[in-house]
């Protein structure tokens, strides 16, 4: 089939909606690996409400759109058009994922209770402002790609707020990969993991705090540590 133009509005007979004209409109004027700013894809689009949104749809298909929070050469209105996925213009290529039903109430307020309300990729509590923002973080439900012992992948539900919704990062999760390296930790190591699982909290020893606030000293603060430690703790 014959890709046709991001400025058309049907092909092969049937309408071309805004997130496939979005994907054309990638290809065909940005190319992959390039940099576009928000303004040049409303600019593209002017009829189209929220194109940017429809856009970010793409995601779900598997192509992979950078923002800043994932590229750091990257400003805060500029995108990279990493890699292509589906042809989404194809019919059939953009049914919704099965793994994008709807979730009830009931689902979301389950997972979230169990979760303990918290961000199961960055930590952070519903309500609470990020370290870099004012904003306030806003809990949703998402699903999770768990990969089982017999190869299959599964998508679990998990408590995950709307930036890190937002990320392109792969968080698929290797379930016998991960249960194999735990069993290959010596008895102390997975005693004090045990010990985090069922508090489902990490506790630091004192040694990890101090390299915690070590690493955020400047350099000559830094150098003033390492001499500290290469002294005996005695004057001369």
């Amino acid at each position: 089939m014959t890709m046709p133009s991001w400025q058309e509005t049907t092909a092969g007979g049937h309408k071309l909606g805004s997130m496939a004209r979005a994907a054309l409109w990638l290809i065909q004027e940005v190319g992959e690996g390039e940099i576009f700013t928000v303004a040049k894809l409303r600019e593209a689009f002017p009829d189209i409400a929220q194109i940017d949104r429809r856009m970010r749809g793409l995601r779900d298909y598997g192509w992979e759109i950078a923002t800043a929070r994932e590229d750091p050469e990257l400003r805060s209105q500029e995108r990279r058009f990493v890699t292509r996925g589906k042809d989404v213009w194809v019919p059939g290529q953009a049914k919704t994922p099965s793994h994008k039903s709807s979730i009830t109430s009931a689902q979301r307020a389950k997972v979230m209770q169990e979760d303990g309300y918290l961000c199961r990729t960055c930590g952070i509590t519903g309500g609470e402002a990020y370290d870099d923002d004012i904003i306030q973080a806003v809990l949703n439900v998402a699903r999770r790609p768990v990969i089982l012992a017999d190869g299959s992948v599964t998508h679990q539900l998990v408590t995950e707020c709307q930036r890190c919704g937002r990320g392109t990062a792969d968080r698929s999760v290797d379930l016998p990969e991960l249960i194999a390296k735990i069993e290959a930790l010596a008895p102390l190591e997975r005693s004090v993991l045990s010990s985090w699982v069922k508090n489902d909290k990490r506790t630091y020893s004192q040694l990890e705090v101090l390299w915690g606030l070590y690493r955020t000293l400047p350099q000559e603060s830094r150098k003033a540590v390492a001499d500290a430690l290469e002294s005996d703790g005695t004057d001369d």
